[in-house]
């Protein structure tokens, strides 16, 4: 695992998601697919008694988190030397309860200024049926 922001962003920038992957990622089944300028891939193995209700769904509170791991490394792949970007909002649409299983999810930069970004992501289940949707603003700090 890397750890600089420098060294973080270079594996985004890379396609390097081995590189990518904390202790976090391992324990609740996430995994990068592939990372792109302004696009991330992500799969999540969303079977484990972590990541479900009561009901045996998966926990809207692990979506939301999904949709931040393929948000944060997308626009990842776009900061300039000594950026970084956090959430400043996010919006997230359930559209249908996830199953356990496969989830994947596809996220994209729709524009990056000099202090505030857009995103966008699409979350699916095993079928390829949307289960998700999610819009958010991004602050930009940095030189």
């Amino acid at each position: 695992m890397l750890s600089s922001l420098e060294d973080l962003n270079a594996a985004l920038r890379e396609n390097r998601p081995d590189d990518y992957v904390t202790d976090a990622h391992q324990q609740t089944g996430m995994s990068p697919v592939s990372f792109g300028p302004g696009t991330s891939e992500w799969e999540w193995d969303a079977t484990r008694t972590l990541v479900l209700n009561p009901f045996g769904y998966v926990a809207g509170g692990y979506l939301s988190l999904f949709a931040d791991e393929l948000m944060s490394s997308a626009i990842g792949s776009v900061m300039g030397e000594g950026e970084f970007a956090t959430t400043a909002e996010s919006k997230i649409n359930f559209i249908k309860p996830v199953e356990k299983g496969l989830v994947k999810g596809t996220s994209k930069v729709l524009r990056k200024g000099k202090r505030v970004a857009f995103l966008e992501a699409t979350i699916v289940n095993k079928k390829d049926e949307v289960v998700a949707t999610v819009s958010s603003t991004w602050t930009v700090v940095g030189p």
